[in-house]
């Protein structure tokens, strides 16, 4: 539809009542309703069902209508996640402008509030949501992700994403999403791969379904995540209406409608699984003392132990025989840099593969410097007249310092997180690569089928015919997240290089897994990105 078509609409429907200033809320549909008890639900975005709400950016208080807990597929397995909370300016039901944008041009930003790939609820107004509602994102072992997920604005108060979105003009759409520990009421898990991003995917068709119901363009949709969040933002603008996932959201009942999105912004994402142990190996092969932070949740509290520890010998073993595979995967991968020089490594895991990674470190180090930050500290940084010149990658990579044992995502005695998001119905987890099943120490371990493992793994889907993947990417890493190899995010961002995506990638000087550290600089982005007059 087109935004004049679609303005004539809204304003039919404001003439019409359906968009009615008052500030009376009808009743809303409950979050708590079970399957059992509702056995289908409207697919149809309604205009009369929110409250109203504010928020406070840089001391001006923004009116917002907050359409929440909508259930946005017709057949839902667990109401308390498949839900999505919708925010809308309230000048765009008077229309007026916010910015550059109307309430038939405004981007929708689509952030999800998963961490750890555990169930996570929509994000609100206040900051609610999260990991099981009340969870920040951060991976399965870390607890350091979604701590800098607000910024001080100029008023000196805590804006959040969901915040900054509103007050630049943009409609806001948070889905829900299943996890790997969800279970129903008879104790079947329901949350397992790839129930997460299948709800992901449904909750952007009910976006496309209703575009001509509501403001918003759906056709520039942009995703946000954090950690697995940052996964799954990815694997939106990767699969775009991919036929693959089209039996499981037939089954969820999902809108008739596009799943792709217009842009990803995709904050240390814990992706590319399959790969994960190897690229990890890779990177801290030799560094054999760990910090490991693990996390569980009691009662929907953070429950956080850590642990220092030293690799057994046969840690140490494995994690050489982890090593060793993956520059076989990296070079087949035949990913090239921006002067088209093959990025490779040798059987010792030297090469321009790892230059090219060293690089990025030094120019997130270079930023940093040109932004008064001071770099003496860092004995393996070597600056001359004012610029970074080189840095010893070994003395950088203790710094780091590693957080994990081999293999860190694909456990052999199964006790990752990422094990558990492979489990069955039945089974909580399983291994997902053959190398974990080949040298597993767990009783009666079984392996996930290989289609589940390639459904949560961006990296295939890119560019395909059948896949609508996203035109615009943004990814960042911190310098100081030590939770998946640098190698994961680099290969991430050079393969759409490489296949012609629009790509912003950088390392954030010092940062640890986290994310939503950098709003302003992100909504430019996204401001640039949705204003161009055209598209790739």
């Amino acid at each position: 539809m087109t935004h004049a078509k679609k303005s004539l609409l809204m304003l039919s429907l404001l003439g019409s009542g359906l968009f009615t200033g008052c500030n009376t809320t009808s009743l809303q549909q409950s979050s708590n309703l079970s399957s059992s008890t509702v056995s289908k639900y409207s697919l149809d975005f309604n205009p009369q069902n929110y409250s109203v709400q504010s928020v406070e950016v840089d001391g001006k208080k923004i009116a917002v209508r907050a359409y929440e807990n909508i259930v946005y597929v017709a057949n839902p397995v667990d109401t308390d996640y498949q839900i999505m909370n919708i925010y809308i300016p309230e000048d765009y039901f008077h229309d007026k402008s916010i910015g550059a944008y109307n309430a038939a041009t405004a981007p929708i930003f689509f952030p999800n509030q998963v961490g750890g790939y555990m169930p996570g609820k929509p994000a609100t107004l206040n900051g609610r949501g999260g990991m099981g509602g009340g969870m920040p994102p951060m991976s399965s072992r870390d607890n350091t992700a979604g701590q800098t997920n607000t910024q001080t604005n100029r008023s000196g108060s805590q804006t959040n994403s969901v915040a900054t979105a509103l007050s630049r003009g943009y409609i806001v759409a948070s889905a829900g999403a299943r996890g790997r520990t969800t279970q129903n009421a008879q104790g079947i898990y329901t949350g397992k791969a790839p129930a997460a991003i299948v709800d992901l995917k449904a909750a952007v068709s009910y976006l496309h379904f209703n575009d001509a119901r509501m403001p918003g363009d759906a056709n520039k949709i942009i995703s946000n995540g954090t950690s697995a969040g940052g996964a799954l933002s990815a694997l939106l603008g990767a699969t775009g209406d991919h036929p693959e996932y089209r039996p499981y959201l037939t089954a969820l009942g999902a809108a008739p409608a596009s799943n792709a999105i217009f842009a990803v912004s995709a904050y240390c994402p814990i992706s590319n699984l399959d790969h994960a142990d190897s690229a990890y190996e890779w990177q801290f092969k030799g560094i054999n003392t760990y910090k490991n932070i693990k996390m569980s949740m009691l009662d929907y509290n953070v429950q956080r132990q850590t642990s220092d520890g030293t690799l057994t010998s046969d840690q140490i073993q494995y994690s050489q025989l982890l090593a060793q595979t993956f520059p076989a995967y990296l070079n087949g991968l035949k990913l090239h840099d921006t002067h088209q020089q093959l990025l490779q490594l040798d059987t010792q895991g030297e090469g321009s593969f790892k230059n090219y990674v060293k690089q990025f470190v030094i120019n997130s180090a270079q930023k940093a410097l040109a932004q008064g930050t001071d770099l003496s500290v860092f004995s393996w940084l070597t600056v001359k007249d004012g610029k970074v010149v080189d840095l010893d990658f070994d003395q950088y990579l203790h710094y780091l310092g590693r957080m994990k044992t081999p293999g860190a995502f694909d456990g052999r005695d199964l006790s990752t997180g990422e094990n558990q998001l492979f489990g069955t119905e039945k089974i909580d987890k399983q291994h997902f690569t053959d190398f974990a099943q080949t040298h597993n120490n767990a009783a009666n371990a079984t392996q996930a089928d290989a289609q589940i493992v390639k459904l949560m793994n961006p990296n295939p889907y890119i560019g395909l015919a059948q896949s609508n993947t996203a035109s615009h990417w943004r990814i960042r890493h911190g310098s100081k997240d030590s939770d998946t190899s640098l190698a994961i995010p680099v290969i991430l961002a050079t393969l759409l290089e490489n296949k012609g995506y629009d790509v912003d990638f950088a390392l954030a000087w010092d940062k640890p897994h986290s994310g939503d550290y950098d709003l302003t600089e992100l909504f430019s982005w996204m401001d640039q990105i949705s204003q161009q007059t055209s598209k790739k």
